[in-house]
């Protein structure tokens, strides 16, 4: 028996039920339990949640959820060779695990889950950034989550929680830190999952802000870092030339010297010129 609850142990698990990673699924296993349920500890006090968890595979974090309390867990899984092990846990776990063979880009988890909603995944590398853009960018704020304890490439970890003026901040880092406190809560080696990744992974946790950290339409603001970071290397006044043609006015307007490149230009900053150019724009 594992150490955490009745049920064998991962290894034990993927052996039986013949769960070998599947590259083109971007899945990578994490077998040890105590560090899955290190990861479902960061996500706080689960008891009064529901929990969304995105790419279960074998179990290890959906195990960890359930044991560290969570009230439910919707556990959204593409590859149907792990629904017979996902099983398993449901019937340890009465009434606390609701799992769907498909696609979570194509599921609406409200449909499922009651709030307050917390998501916690290890997610699969190839729609890892993706799912994180989309829970960041609903048509409404706050959205469907309180928080998202989410595990990434350690790459783009720090692309999450990056500062103006290094290689990592871009569009990503604005996007999260925006409408979210976002930190990194813990780092973990290639030799931790089956098969080992060649890079570091690390673990996320993001909480969302009652509303944005400043004021800003969000198609605005898109529209200035996707030109901005799109052409990192160019001076804002060259790579946001079609934005309006009183650009460099509009950059002087709120203290951004329009040599200045995107990657220097704080949240506050870029917040302030998506509110002057949609002014601008309104006044013809």
């Amino acid at each position: 028996m594992s150490s955490i609850d009745n049920l064998p142990p991962l290894r034990e698990v993927i052996a039986r039920h013949e769960l070998r990673a599947k590259k083109q699924l971007g899945q990578n296993f994490l077998l040890d339990l105590n560090l899955t349920s290190k990861i479902a500890r960061q996500a706080g006090d689960l008891s009064q949640c529901d929990i969304l968890e995105i790419g279960p595979g074998p179990g290890g974090l959906t195990r960890g959820l359930l044991a560290e309390g969570a009230r439910r867990v919707l556990a959204i899984e593409k590859d149907a060779r792990a629904l017979p092990a996902l099983e398993e846990i449901a019937q340890a776990y009465p009434g606390r695990l609701q799992v769907i063979n498909g696609d979570a880009l194509a599921i609406d988890p409200l449909e499922h889950l009651t709030p307050p909603i917390r998501v916690a995944a290890n997610l699969p590398y190839n729609i890892g950034t993706e799912l994180l853009i989309r829970w960041l960018t609903p048509p409404q704020w706050p959205p469907f989550w309180q928080s998202l304890t989410l595990m990434f490439q350690k790459e783009v970890a720090e692309r999450i929680v990056a500062r103006p003026g290094s290689k990592a901040y871009g569009r990503l880092a604005l996007l999260a830190q925006w409408r979210s406190d976002a930190r990194i809560v813990m780092t973990l080696p290639p030799e931790a999952f089956v098969p080992a990744p060649s890079i570091h992974s690390a673990v996320v946790h993001l909480t969302a802000l009652p509303e944005p950290r400043f004021p800003a339409d969000p198609a605005v603001l898109s529209q200035i870092t996707a030109a901005g970071f799109n052409q990192r290397r160019k001076m804002l006044r060259a790579s946001l030339r079609g934005l309006h043609p009183q650009i460099e006015g509009l950059l002087e307007q709120v203290d951004i010297a329009p040599t200045a490149r995107a990657e220097e230009i704080d949240l506050e900053r870029f917040c302030a010129l998506a509110r002057a150019l949609k002014e601008a724009r309104k006044a013809g």
